[in-house]
């Protein structure tokens, strides 16, 4: 990517602050611009049928694959997307997005990697909750995201990983012991 074309791209970001517990996105709102998370973490969660709060995402800077805190959703969004920490994002515009991917190539190319990213990080997620015991979920999240336990509370992760926080807790002892 020649340097004009960074700039270029890099001039359409803003920046935003936004202050924990403070949401990004709320359920039912529609989505008309995409953060990348430069400071901080956020989690984005909804609500099972019976009204329990399940974390979906959580989001750091320090694992590029979650990064992007928001895609575009045309229509209303079914999840909140909330900081857990003070965070700094940058942010482009739909618009914005849409006037980049039809002018710089190279931006276009980074949104295809940006999709498929996801679309791996998604499939790979559903096929730990179907083929992976809770221990080796837990593993494999400090693996990729080692900080985690300091900036998020341990009922998010242990509804992020599909279990409980008594069995968070015990797995965590475990590990210790190790």
């Amino acid at each position: 990517m020649s340097t004009i074309t960074a700039v270029e791209i890099a001039d359409k970001y803003i920046p935003c602050t936004i202050s924990r517990n403070e949401y990004l996105l709320k359920e039912g709102t529609v989505c008309n611009e995409s953060h990348f998370i430069e400071e901080g973490m956020m989690r984005a969660y909804s609500y099972d049928l019976e009204g329990n709060d399940i974390t979906t995402r959580l989001l750091c800077k320090r694992n590029p694959h979650q990064r992007s805190a928001v895609l575009f959703y045309k229509k209303a969004f079914k999840e909140n997307i909330q900081a857990l920490t003070d965070c700094q994002t940058w942010y482009m515009t739909y618009e914005d997005m849409q006037a980049s991917f039809h002018s710089i190539p190279e931006y276009r190319e980074f949104g295809r990697q940006n999709i498929i990213n996801h679309y791996s990080q998604l499939k790979e997620r559903m096929l730990s909750m179907l083929q992976q015991t809770a221990e080796q979920r837990y593993a494999g999240l400090l693996h990729s995201n080692p900080g985690i336990l300091q900036q998020a509370p341990l009922k998010y992760i242990a509804t992020y990983l599909g279990i409980t926080d008594t069995s968070l807790s015990r797995i965590r002892k475990e590990f210790i012991k190790r």
